[in-house]
């Protein structure tokens, strides 16, 4: 049976420019349709929950001499219906404290670490931390300030966050090839030090974001602050600048 679009397109006669003219709407609005479905398709969060005892594996380069620093581990603890739970734990001394982070089920923290002076710092945020604000199309940006209270001293401080998103790419890490969403993002620590002349920290995020998986498949950050204490002379200090790429996921659900 011919649709509305295939008849104007075999229209002959007085009725032939009308139907040409319909033609062409009509599969320039079907190709329309098509390519926003496919977009749809890719921002969606598309992967389904993990579940307790799923295990993510990154490995951690330094970007200053592309020198590996070894191996950070998520183990999912426990999964419900709104947050999951997660530890983290490295594979060499020193390279960071083992640690407990929660997370909605749509990436949004409420427990996890940010960089304060060069420093791992545990924060819960309330609202939660928003990594990613659905859906992710091209060219969406958002900026959120969320308490951010230290779970060691208890001392809240305000978090900005500002993200963009990029664009879609295809990327190959360790654990294989995903398609990705880009996103960058600033981050504002609010950690100013006035009694030692510093002011808060800077981040800077780059990071591709996989909706098969759920989650990073790499991500780039560094960070930096001023410190203010020698007057005039004031210096840039450099913090650590890090990739992360995923080695090891569970198999696709």
């Amino acid at each position: 049976m011919m649709n509305k679009t295939s008849l104007l397109c075999s229209a002959t006669g007085q009725k032939a420019t009308l139907a040409a003219s319909a033609c062409r709407y009509g599969l320039l609005a079907a190709l329309i349709t098509a390519a926003a479905s496919a977009t749809a398709a890719v921002q969606a969060p598309a992967a389904p929950l993990p579940v307790a005892g799923d295990t993510y594996v990154y490995r951690v380069i330094n970007a200053y001499n592309n020198e590996i620093r070894g191996q950070l581990s998520y183990r999912v603890d426990k999964t419900e219906a709104d947050r999951i739970t997660q530890s983290v734990s490295a594979d060499q001394p020193g390279m960071r404290a083992a640690a407990t982070e929660i997370l909605t089920p749509d990436g949004k923290w409420l427990r996890h670490t940010i960089v304060n002076h060069d420093r791992l710092v545990d924060y819960a945020f309330s609202p939660a931390y928003p990594s990613y604000e659905f859906p992710l199309d091209t060219g969406k940006e958002w900026s959120t300030r969320v308490n951010a209270v230290n779970a060691e001293t208890g001392t809240s401080h305000s978090v900005r966050i500002d993200a963009t998103v990029v664009g879609t790419e295809r990327i190959r890490v360790p654990a294989g090839e995903f398609d990705t969403i880009k996103i960058r993002r600033s981050v504002y620590a609010g950690d100013s030090a006035n009694y030692l002349h510093l002011t808060e920290t800077n981040i800077f995020e780059t990071e591709w974001f996989a909706p098969a998986l759920g989650r990073t498949v790499r991500i780039a950050r560094n960070s930096g602050y001023l410190d203010l204490s020698r007057g005039p002379r004031s210096r840039a200090m450099r913090g650590d600048w890090e990739i992360h790429e995923l080695v090891a996921a569970p198999p696709m659900r």
